[in-house]
């Protein structure tokens, strides 16, 4: 006789259930019902943990799309290589799936993706190229000026743009020149010398 779950590992099973539903239905199909009968519990069950379709939704997601881990390798290239690396070989296809997957839920709801993403985030954690760029800041390789959100963001966003038109990873060569060719340069190092540190403007 198997044993009666309860409370994480009963929830665990919920939201895997649901990612699955998700992965091949979509929004329009991520149902009490379904997510219920593919978890092996009872509709009563979701509904005592999760009132809306959303609020499993969003559990579901924060379960599946964990927070990424800061790497600090002492250069801010190469903590952009290496987080911009890991975007491409473990959400690359997460992320297409989600854009997909997830179009009845934006369209029903009046949201964006931009939007949804920041809902994950938890509220006390930085957004991941800010959080490099502030480092490498405070350890004198970039100038402490402004700095518009749009430059800092600049790698992920491109990025994922290139993810989501070619609908699959990025060749490294490209995460390379987007950091190498564009970004730093953007933020005042030099091009084609990565890793220098840039002189802090004379006030």
């Amino acid at each position: 006789m198997s044993r009666r779950r309860r409370g994480a590992a009963l929830e665990n099973a919920i939201t895997d259930a649901a990612w699955e539903v998700l992965v091949e239905q979509g929004y329009h199909g991520l149902t009490f019902e379904a997510v219920a009968a593919r978890a092996g519990t009872s509709k009563p069950v979701l509904y005592r943990r999760w009132p809306r379709r959303e609020d499993l939704l969003l559990a579901t997601l924060a379960r599946h799309w964990p927070p990424l881990d800061l790497p600090d390798t002492g250069s801010l290239r190469q903590d952009a290589l290496t987080v911009l690396r890991t975007v491409n070989a473990e959400r690359s296809r997460t992320l297409i799936l989600m854009r997909v997957q997830l179009a009845d839920y934006f369209r029903e709801t009046g949201t964006t993706f931009g939007q949804l993403r920041d809902r994950l985030r938890p509220a006390d954690r930085t957004p991941p190229f800010p959080a490099l760029v502030a480092r490498a800041v405070e350890r004198g390789e970039l100038a402490d000026v402004p700095r518009s959100q749009r430059v800092v963001n600049l790698p992920f966003d491109l990025v994922r743009h290139d993810m989501l038109m070619n609908m699959g990873a990025v060749p490294d060569e490209t995460i390379t020149e987007i950091v190498d060719t564009v970004w730093l340069p953007l933020l005042g190092l030099p091009p084609n010398r990565p890793g220098t540190a840039a002189r802090p403007s004379r006030r």
